[in-house]
C-alpha cells in the first residue's frame, strides 16, 4: 500500500528535524568545551558498574517500550567483552532479543493487543491483514522495510497474529545477523581492533544487501 504524499513528507521533516536537532546539540556541546569522550565514557562506566545481568535484562525488556535496540547493541562489546568476553556478549544480547521478540509478540496478540489497535491507527500505521499463506512474506517485509522501528515491527507482526513459529525463526534470521555485525563493530571500534571492525563492517554491508534484494524481490513478487 503505497503511502500518501502528505504522510511521506510529514516523516521526512521529522527524520531531518530530528538530525538537525542532534547537530545543533553537538555543536553547543562543543562550543562549550564539554569533552564529548569523557562524557561517552562515563556513560559507560555508569552501564558497567549495574552490571551484565541487569544491562541484558534491559536489553530484553526496554525496546518492547520503545528504547533503541541499536544503543543496546554498540554499548554491549565495548562495556562488556572485556569482562564476559566477546562470545558471551554476543550469546546474551542474542537471547535478550529474542525474549524481547516473543514478548512484543505476546503483548500484541493477547494482553494488550486492543490497546495497541487503537494507537497503531491513531499513529498512521496500517494493521496488516494475513491472507492464509502470505505471514512468511509479510514477516520478511516488514524486517527488510527500512524506517519501521524494531518494537514497531514486532508489535505490527503480533497484532496481526502471524504464527508464533515462523515469526521468530524469521525475525532471528534477519536481526541476529546485524546485532552480531553492530556489537563486533562496537567493541571493535572502541579498542581498536581495526581488522575485526572492517570485517565486521562488511557483514554489515553485505547483510544490507542481502535485505535490498529480498525486499525487491518482494516487491515484484507483489507490486500491489
Amino acid at each position: 500500500m503505497v503511502e500518501p504524499a502528505p504522510k511521506k513528507n510529514r516523516a521526512l521533516f521529522i527524520k531531518l528535524g530530528a538530525v538537525a536537532l542532534v547537530v545543533v546539540v553537538g555543536a553547543v556541546l562543543v562550543a562549550r568545551g564539554l569533552d564529548l569522550k569523557a562524557l561517552l565514557q562515563q556513560g559507560l562506566d555508569i552501564i558497567r558498574a549495574a552490571g551484565p545481568v541487569a544491562f541484558f535484562s534491559a536489553m530484553a525488556i526496554l525496546p518492547a517500550l520503545g528504547a533503541p535496540i541499536l544503543t543496546f547493541s554498540l554499548s554491549a562489546g565495548p562495556v562488556f567483552s572485556e569482562r564476559i568476553g566477546v562470545g558471551w556478549v554476543i550469546v546474551l544480547a542474542l537471547l535478550a532479543l529474542l525474549i524481547n521478540m516473543s514478548l512484543t509478540y505476546f503483548l500484541a496478540s493477547r494482553a494488550l493487543r486492543p490497546l495497541l489497535e487503537k494507537l497503531f491507527v491513531r499513529l498512521g500505521y496500517k494493521l496488516p491483514e494475513v491472507e492464509k499463506g502470505d505471514a512468511t512474506d509479510l514477516i520478511i517485509l516488514l524486517r527488510v522495510t527500512p524506517g519501521v522501528p524494531f518494537c514497531v515491527q514486532n508489535y505490527l507482526l503480533g497484532l496481526a497474529r502471524v504464527p508464533f513459529g515462523k515469526y521468530i525463526v524469521l525475525s532471528c534470521l534477519f536481526m541476529w545477523g546485524f546485532n552480531v555485525a553492530i556489537i563486533l563493530f562496537g567493541d571493535a571500534l572502541l579498542h581498536g581492533k581495526g581488522k575485526v571492525a572492517l570485517i565486521a563492517l562488511i557483514l554489515f554491508v553485505a547483510l544490507t544487501a542481502a535485505t535490498h534484494l529480498v525486499r525487491r524481490h518482494l516487491g515484484r513478487k507483489k507490486p500491489q
